[in-house]
C-alpha cells in the first residue's frame, strides 16, 4: 500500500477542516434546531429502542415518537394559551372600567412600611384619578405595540426552529443506529478507545440532565400547587399546572408564584402572598442548587460544583438548549481528565 506524502495529508486535514467551517457557517440558524433534537433523541432513545425490539419498522417507530412528542410539547402550550385567552377578556374589561373610574387605593397601601405614604400618593395621582389612569395606560399601550411586534418575530423565528427541530428529530429516530454506528468508528479512528466511554458519559449526561429538569420542575408545580390551595387562590390547580411546565426552565417557576403572590396582595391578603412568595423562592432555590445537581451528578458521577457550573454556564453561553450541552461538555472535560490522571498512574510518561 503506497503511503501518502505528508504535504497531502496536511491538504485532506485543511480541506476537511475548511468544509466542516463552511457548513458550520452556512447551518448557523439551523444549528439550535439540530441540537434540540440531538437532546429529545438522546433523552427519548430507550422508549425508541423498545418500540424497535417489538419488530416496529424504522420509519413508523420514527412516526409514532415524533407524533407523541410534539403533542407532547404542543398540548401544554394550548392549554395555556387557551386559559389566556380567556383571562385577556377579563383583563380587557378592567382595563375598560379603570380608564372610566380609576381604581380606588386599596386600605393595605398607606400601610405599607417605609413606603406606604409614597406608594399611597403615587396610586392616587395614577390609578385612583381617571385622568391619570388613562395618561398611564396610554404610555403602556405604545410600549405594548412595540413590545409585540417584537414577539410577533421571535415567535415567527421559534415556530421555524420548533418544526426543523421535530423534521430533524424524526430522521434521528429512523436513521439513529447507523449514525450511531458511524460516529463510534469515526471517533475510534480519530480518538482511539478513550472516545467510547467520553461518549458514553455524555450522552448519559444529557439524559440525566432532561429528567432531572423535568421531573424536578413537575415537582415544584406539585409543592406550589399545594401551597396555592392552603392560600386560598383561584384557579390554584391552573397555577400549579402552569408552575410545573414553566419550572423546567430557569426562572419560569418565580414568575408564577410572583403573580399569584401579587394576586393574594391585590386582595388585600399581604401576609398570604408575602409567604407565597418567601416560600417560592425557598422551593426554587433548593431545586435548582441542591435536588437537579443531585440528581444529574448522581446519574453521571459529575461533582456538585461541576453540574451547577454546566447548568448555569451552558444557559448563559448557548441559551435553553444549553441547560442540556452545557453539563454534558462538562462530563466531557473531567472524562479526559480521568484519562490522563489514569494514564500517569500506569506509568504513561509525557514528554516535554
Amino acid at each position: 500500500m503506497r503511503a501518502v506524502p505528508n504535504w497531502q495529508l496536511i491538504a485532506r486535514v485543511i480541506l476537511v477542516i475548511a468544509f466542516v467551517l463552511l457548513a458550520v457557517w452556512m447551518l448557523e440558524r439551523f444549528l439550535p434546531a439540530l441540537a434540540w433534537a440531538a437532546v429529545l433523541a438522546i433523552a427519548t432513545w430507550p422508549m425508541r429502542e423498545r418500540l424497535a425490539r417489538s419488530g416496529a419498522e424504522p420509519w413508523l417507530v420514527a412516526t409514532v415518537l415524533t407524533l407523541l412528542l410534539t403533542l407532547a410539547l404542543i398540548v401544554p402550550l394550548i392549554v395555556l394559551g387557551i386559559q389566556i385567552s380567556r383571562e385577556a377578556v377579563v383583563i380587557a374589561q378592567w382595563v375598560r372600567s379603570l380608564r372610566d373610574a380609576g381604581l380606588p387605593t386599596p386600605e393595605w397601601v398607606p400601610q405599607l412600611p417605609w413606603v406606604g405614604a409614597y406608594a399611597a400618593t403615587w396610586w392616587q395621582i395614577h390609578l385612583a384619578d381617571p385622568e391619570g389612569a388613562k395618561e398611564l395606560l396610554g404610555r403602556a399601550e405604545s410600549v405594548g405595540v412595540v413590545h409585540w411586534t417584537r414577539l410577533g418575530s421571535q415567535l415567527a423565528g421559534r415556530l421555524a426552529i420548533f418544526v426543523f427541530t421535530l423534521l430533524s428529530l424524526f430522521f434521528l429516530y429512523r436513521d439513529g443506529p447507523l449514525l450511531v454506528e458511524q460516529s463510534r468508528t469515526v471517533a475510534d479512528r480519530l480518538f482511539g478507545p478513550a472516545a467510547k466511554h467520553i461518549g458514553r458519559d455524555a450522552v448519559a449526561t444529557v439524559r440525566a440532565t432532561v429528567n432531572g429538569l423535568v421531573l424536578v420542575g413537575l415537582a415544584e408545580g406539585v409543592v406550589l400547587g399545594v401551597a396555592y390551595v392552603a392560600a386560598g387562590l383561584n384557579k390554584a390547580v391552573l397555577l400549579g399546572f402552569v408552575t410545573g411546565v414553566l419550572a423546567t426552565v430557569p426562572f419560569g417557576a418565580p414568575l408564577v408564584f410572583t403573580i399569584a403572590a401579587l394576586m393574594l396582595v391585590a386582595q388585600s391578603e399581604v401576609t398570604a402572598g408575602i409567604l407565597i412568595f418567601a416560600f417560592g423562592w425557598v422551593v426554587v432555590f433548593v431545586a435548582d442548587h441542591f435536588v437537579r445537581p443531585g440528581l444529574i451528578g448522581s446519574s453521571t458521577r459529575l461533582p456538585f460544583l461541576w453540574v451547577l457550573l454546566g447548568i448555569f454556564g451552558g444557559l448563559v453561553s448557548f441559551g435553553l438548549v444549553g441547560l442540556f450541552l452545557g453539563p454534558a461538555i462538562m462530563s466531557v472535560v473531567l472524562a479526559i481528565w480521568r484519562d490522563v490522571v489514569t494514564m500517569n498512574a500506569a506509568g504513561y510518561e509525557i514528554s516535554e
